[in-house]
């Protein structure tokens, strides 16, 4: 395997890894309008995501500057075609930070509440912008022949980019009820665990349409095989089936474990049907960004392939002792969920405050 495929490979698990561990905190961020009674469950649920969602970050800033480095021809066109879009995401990401920092700056009811919103919207946003983003990759932008971005931000969004982002809130969504699971106690618990219950057969369907989809448009738009894009496919159609049994049996651990795995899937998929190509060109396919095209000169791969062999592994360990020191469950105590009827309404109930 040539050094030019290695870093598309390495990229795409950059791409995993920001999906798999920002995907959680984003996905309580979506619920914290609709889970928590109180302000103290309000508390634990940034507390459950305060100590790790700025390191799942980095994951983002890696995958970008791995991207420049590797491929700075794709990195080019990416973000200059899909300029509006990233700084749609910059802007929601940064009133998502700030909501995690400005809501401890007052004990008004209002202003609680009012970057307790930021947060959600913050969160729905990016991830579902995320997702038409990644998805344009493969469905395919006008380029010039030059590798220049010809289009409009309207041109990014057609039904399969927007099921696209959709599947990537809802696998969020469930993704964070069932961190919950392992993270909160008490009633919180019950209710996240009420609520990845609702979750679970709706974003089966969602998440299956669009892995679906995905492999129809592999072969309409990037000339490819159905194998092997299928074959992540699957798996995350199998791995959000296991989920689902998991989400019901009360297995909040393999639960979490089974959702992953579809997160991880669901970007492998798309990474498997663009291959061999960065980004797809449409109508005029023959003006598609290769891998090989698009990549930087040997020497350089051979470079920063020496540099991600030293860092990536640090930022590994760190990131899984981050995760080892804050492994407790919040909310008072440490019982697994136990079964529970929806209270006052259940999960789709109005919180108080």
């Amino acid at each position: 395997m040539d050094l030019e495929t290695i870093w598309f490979v390495l990229i795409a698990v950059l791409w995993s890894g920001y999906f798999l561990l920002e995907g959680f905190d984003f996905g309580v961020g979506m619920l914290l309008p609709v889970l928590p009674r109180n302000e103290a469950e309000r508390s634990t649920m940034f507390e459950s995501i305060g100590p790790v969602w700025d390191g799942n970050e980095v994951w983002l800033v890696i995958a970008g500057g791995a991207t420049f480095a590797a491929f700075p021809a794709w990195y080019a066109t990416m973000f200059s075609g899909f300029y509006l879009a990233l700084l749609l995401i910059l802007v929601l990401l940064i009133v998502r930070v700030v909501s995690f920092e400005w809501r401890e700056r007052s004990d008004s009811r209002r202003w609680r509440t009012v970057w307790r919103w930021a947060n959600t919207v913050g969160s729905v946003g990016a991830a579902f912008v995320w997702g038409v983003a990644l998805a344009n990759l493969l469905h395919g932008v006008p380029l010039s022949s030059k590798g220049d971005f010809t289009g409009n931000v309207l041109d990014l969004f057609n039904a399969y980019t927007v099921l696209a982002g959709i599947s990537v809130v809802a696998l969020f969504a469930l993704h964070g009820g069932v961190y919950l699971t392992l993270r909160t106690s008490g009633e919180l618990c019950e209710r996240a665990a009420l609520a990845a219950r609702r979750l679970a057969v709706p974003v089966t369907v969602i998440v299956t349409a669009f892995l679906a989809s995905t492999v129809a448009v592999a072969i309409n738009r990037n000339d490819r095989d159905a194998f092997p894009t299928v074959l992540p496919a699957a798996i995350g159609v199998v791995a959000l089936v296991a989920a689902v049994a998991l989400v019901f049996a009360r297995r909040g651990g393999w639960a979490f474990v089974a959702s992953a795995v579809t997160v991880v899937a669901w970007v492998a998929t798309v990474f498997t049907g663009l291959y061999p190509r960065v980004l797809v060109s449409h109508p005029d396919f023959g003006n598609s960004l290769t891998i090989s095209g698009a990549a930087a000169g040997h020497y350089a791969l051979s470079v920063i392939t020496v540099v991600a062999a030293i860092c990536v592994p640090i930022v590994l360990i760190y990131q899984g002792w981050t995760y080892h020191v804050f492994r407790a469950r919040l909310g008072g105590g440490e019982s697994a969920p136990r079964p529970a009827e929806p209270v006052d309404g259940g999960v789709a109930g109005v919180p108080s405050g």
